[in-house]
């Protein structure tokens, strides 16, 4: 930049941003929201990631195994010992019906997908041919007391906490359970959870 052409090169970026932004909004005002929901969105999305494109969460010297490590330093219960196992006997009904678990499928949201690579859609799609043997894991599940091995297991997405994340602590873990661990979480929460606290 030429000395003395700051106030010029100033005045040219108001002028293209000034631009933009014109041309953004004219472009959501004529999108037909009930027809193009997805350009639509699509283009909300662009307009969103043009303004913070400057934001750069990488950091020298951080890596997933300095993030591994911290989540675990912070996360692990050294006192923990595993409960004892019920001794109870399982009910004569099932908890949870396969009409239930039918209509939970056929509900499901997209959603993030955790380690088992199940997607949501696929298991909405699927939710007539799947609901009777999830609905026998599911009661199984609840008779024995013990969730699954592999439901207890987690995606960690490490999300910003701060503009200019440093270390990780900066960084706020998000745990991506299976979509299946999720529903089941869901069902116990608002069918026996909730009822108990009022």
């Amino acid at each position: 930049m030429h000395a003395g052409r700051t106030e010029e090169a100033g005045a040219i970026a108001k002028r293209v941003r000034a631009a933009i932004t014109r041309r953004s909004s004219s472009w959501l005002r004529k999108a037909d929201t009930r027809k193009r929901t997805k350009e639509t969105w699509a283009k909300v999305r662009e307009v969103i990631r043009g303004r913070t494109t400057n934001n750069d969460y990488r950091v020298d010297g951080l890596t997933a195994q300095t993030l591994n490590d911290h989540y675990a330093s912070i996360s692990t219960d050294r006192s923990y010992s595993a409960p004892r196992l019920k001794l109870t006997a399982p009910a004569a009904s099932p908890f949870i019906s396969e009409i239930t678990v039918f209509r939970m499928l056929d509900r499901l949201r997209p959603t993030a997908t955790g380690l088992d690579a199940v997607p949501a859609w696929f298991l909405r799609l699927g939710a007539p041919g799947f609901a009777v043997p999830i609905a026998e894991l599911f009661n199984m599940t609840i008779t024995a007391g013990i969730v699954p091995k592999q439901w207890k297991v987690a995606v960690i997405a490490p999300i910003p906490k701060t503009t200019k994340p440093m270390q990780p602590k900066d960084y706020r873990p998000i745990s991506i359970t299976p979509v299946l661990s999720r529903t089941l979480e869901r069902h116990v929460v608002r069918s026996y959870i909730y009822p108990a606290l009022q």
